[in-house]
């Protein structure tokens, strides 16, 4: 595959679209060189804050909670070796195709990489009506972000958590009602 050119798997709404991420999810930055590295940094302790947890939850821990946590640890893990370790064995893509261990070194030093992205899902392209406030008459296309499998897990492992929250944390809710009924039944007496 050239660089520019789309595949598309599933019409024009499944396309596998080549673009490298400098920054954070959907291609947002965090100032400069240095913001470069204090996200790569603050991926690392997240990423070990998060195995820590996941290693020492107990084994009462609901199994649907631990592989969300594992969805997330995964996904973010795989984010952080590749902007680590992608600049320092690839050359630039800009303009031409990369080159795998180029004789002259990569484009970037350990933890300055960028991000490799592929999945594009245009679902719905259209153009606002002219009485639509703020937009009225302008294109829109809706998903338009560019996201890797890496991407998918983290999004996928953190959406179940908040919807299915209330089965997961259970345990500490009851506790927390049980614990509440007990205060206000002394407090009565």
């Amino acid at each position: 595959m050239m660089l520019g050119d789309d595949i598309q798997i599933i019409g024009d709404w499944f396309i596998i679209h080549f673009i490298e991420n400098p920054g954070m999810a959907f291609g947002m930055e965090f100032g400069g060189e240095y913001g470069k590295l204090a996200l790569s940094l603050f991926r690392i302790v997240a990423v070990t804050g998060i195995g820590y947890v996941l290693f020492t939850l107990p084994k009462t821990a609901p199994k649907g909670l631990k592989i969300c946590g594992a969805l997330v640890f995964a996904g973010a893990l795989g984010n952080i070796i590749d902007s680590a370790f992608y600049g320092i064995i690839f050359n630039e893509s800009v303009n031409q195709l990369a080159t795998f261990m180029p004789e002259e070194g990569g484009y970037a030093p350990f933890l300055h990489g960028w991000v490799v992205d592929m999945f594009y899902f245009p679902l719905l392209n259209g153009t606002f009506p002219e009485w639509f406030p703020f937009w009225g008459g302008e294109d829109f296309l809706f998903f338009r972000p560019v996201f890797n499998v890496a991407d998918a897990s983290i999004s996928v492992g953190i959406s179940l958590i908040f919807i299915f929250q209330k089965r997961f944390f259970r345990k500490e809710v009851d506790e927390m009602e049980e614990n509440t009924n007990t205060i206000a039944s002394s407090e009565s007496e």
